[in-house]
């Protein structure tokens, strides 16, 4: 298998009472799992097309390729945008950047709450790194893949489909992004910048 679901890192019960057990058992060992499932058999399909296959073909396996990839990145950043000490704020070279980006971490908190609570539907919020203009984006992703920047990396996301809040929220999608918040961590986020652009971290 190409993709594998990566276990969390913490159990399922460590969010709470922030996030119920059940939803994140649900949200991992099903949906994310669905997604990797789906990356797998598609690219198997695609590997097995022929010289004479229909373009059609070819076209619906990519975009369901796409889905179901991306539903799978997504999903790994958020296991690691969330931790059961998470709730403060970036420190160092992170906070340092969304200063210089955003203004505040006020500012980027607000902005990026705003691009769950304002879907039409499903998808995301996301922040992002951008490297062709050296900085940090909030990016509102539709489904998993649609109005995504091509070349911007997820450094910390949320979920904005049903599947991640309705059993503890129900309708109430600005509650679920107020108990992330009560969750985010700032961790992983910090080294994926580093990683990603250790020459921008900093605004000079």
């Amino acid at each position: 298998m190409t993709y594998s679901l990566p276990d969390l890192p913490y159990d399922y019960n460590a969010l709470e009472p922030h996030i119920s057990a059940r939803v994140m058992e649900l949200h991992h060992s099903k949906h994310h799992a669905a997604y990797v499932k789906g990356a797998n058999e598609t690219l198997e399909k695609l590997d097995a097309l022929g010289a004479g296959s229909e373009p059609a073909t070819s076209a619906q396996l990519a975009r369901t390729l796409a889905f179901n990839l991306s539903g799978h990145s997504l999903h790994s950043v958020l296991w690691t945008s969330m931790a059961p000490d998470g709730g403060s704020e970036p420190q160092g070279q992170l906070a340092q950047r969304i200063d210089a980006d955003f203004g505040s971490f006020t500012a980027l908190r607000d902005r990026l709450s705003s691009a769950v609570t304002s879907l039409q539907g499903s998808g995301w919020g996301a922040l992002c790194w951008e490297p062709m203009a050296g900085r940090l984006i909030v990016q509102q992703i539709h489904d998993h893949q649609d109005q995504h920047a091509i070349g911007s990396l997820p450094l910390l996301v949320i979920d904005g489909w049903e599947h991640a809040y309705y059993l503890d929220h129900q309708t109430d999608k600005a509650g679920w992004v107020e108990a992330f918040w009560r969750v985010a961590d700032w961790t992983a986020t910090s080294s994926l910048l580093e990683s990603f652009a250790p020459e921008h971290t900093t605004r000079q």
